[in-house]
């Protein structure tokens, strides 16, 4: 027992240490957890490269005193990210955080903690919170990084170390189905590509002048009652390739009385993709597989609005939606400024490839 002691106080030592040099890091601007996520396929900047660098490091650092993998850790963190909403008006926080994980004050310190604001692991444990020191610093701090992920290690542990047992331990965390979905999403993105850095794009069709379209967000739909038109057509030639325009992993394949043969793709950043109206699938492609920027999913078709099988009740063409994920709703945009980014900058890339 005293070895295992101080094998743990060894590993924290050094992991508030690693932190510490991460965080006081002049290369680490202020406020670096709230700064955007870079759009799809732009690189990323100097800074941004440094800020996943350092979150990396923190992730592996946590890894090695916990035994949880680091592709889990990121997850977390990514979700919380991509469901985090900016306050208007709130104060810059004190110091820089690595990580945009938020544990709420009754949650850390004890829902019957007098003082929601309590640092101290022994009272903390006394109310039953989940706050624990990870750095070493004898504080129980929900602002302090390393303390998060490892109270967030401890609760999952309690659970188990297999991929089944991660998700119940963020089903029990959540108590909400759609967040334990996208952590283990995440998380396989993550243990698939081993980095951090997924950002990427393509335009859903090869680029070229076989196909035509323009903003028809918000307009009237003629079949299936009243709604409105939540994407982008994109008319183009019966069988056309369909491209994925990201990183990120099937969730949806199959029929859709209203989409047709439709297939529906996450990414690191909680958006949903949608293609539908296809004519077929790519039959390497199924749900939970992992597809990258411009692999064939499918082909241009005509299909949907009736049961499984209806065909040719409008021209071919692909319908293209894009949903952000909040946590608790999924909501949709338009995804017509995206198609003329991707599309311009594929143009260009094939132009300077040509020099």
């Amino acid at each position: 027992m005293l070895v295992l002691c101080k094998r743990k106080a060894k590993w924290r030592a050094l992991l508030g240490l690693t932190t510490a040099i991460m965080l006081c890091s002049p290369g680490l601007p202020a406020g670096a957890a709230a700064a955007p996520a870079a759009q799809a396929g732009n690189p990323p900047s100097a800074g941004k490269v440094n800020l996943a660098a350092a979150r990396m490091e923190l992730y592996e650092q946590m890894s090695a005193a916990t035994g949880i993998p680091w592709f889990r850790f990121a997850a977390i963190d990514q979700y919380e990210r991509t469901i985090a909403k900016k306050k208007s008006g709130s104060e810059a926080p004190v110091k820089p955080r690595l990580t945009g994980i938020q544990i709420p004050a009754p949650v850390w310190a004890g829902p019957l903690n007098p003082d929601q604001a309590d640092k101290s692991p022994d009272s903390i444990r006394f109310f039953g919170g989940m706050g624990y020191d990870g750095s070493g610093d004898g504080l129980a701090d929900p602002d302090n990084d390393a303390d998060l992920l490892y109270s967030m290690a401890r609760h999952l542990l309690k659970y188990g170390t297999s991929a089944s047992d991660f998700s119940i331990g963020i089903w029990e965390y959540y108590h909400n189905g759609r967040a334990a979905q996208r952590v283990g999403q995440f998380a396989k993105l993550y243990e698939h590509f081993g980095r951090l850095d997924l950002a990427g794009s393509a335009f859903p069709l090869p680029i070229g002048n076989s196909y035509a379209y323009r903003s028809t967000w918000g307009t009237g739909r003629s079949w299936g009652g009243a709604r409105i038109h939540e994407g982008t057509d994109l008319f183009a030639p019966h069988g056309m390739t369909v491209r994925s325009t990201c990183f990120g992993i099937v969730e949806t394949k199959g029929w859709n009385r209203y989409g047709g043969w439709r297939i529906g793709i996450r990414d690191i950043e909680n958006r949903y993709h949608y293609y539908a109206h296809l004519s077929g699938y790519d039959k390497s492609i199924g749900r939970g597989d992992i597809v990258t920027p411009g692999q064939q999913i499918g082909w241009v078709g005509s299909s949907g609005y009736g049961s499984p099988g209806t065909q040719g009740k409008f021209p071919p063409h692909l319908h293209y939606g894009i949903y952000r994920d909040r946590g608790i709703t999924e909501w949709a945009f338009d995804p017509y400024p995206l198609l003329k980014q991707w599309e311009n900058q594929e143009y260009r890339a094939r132009k300077n490839k040509k020099k």
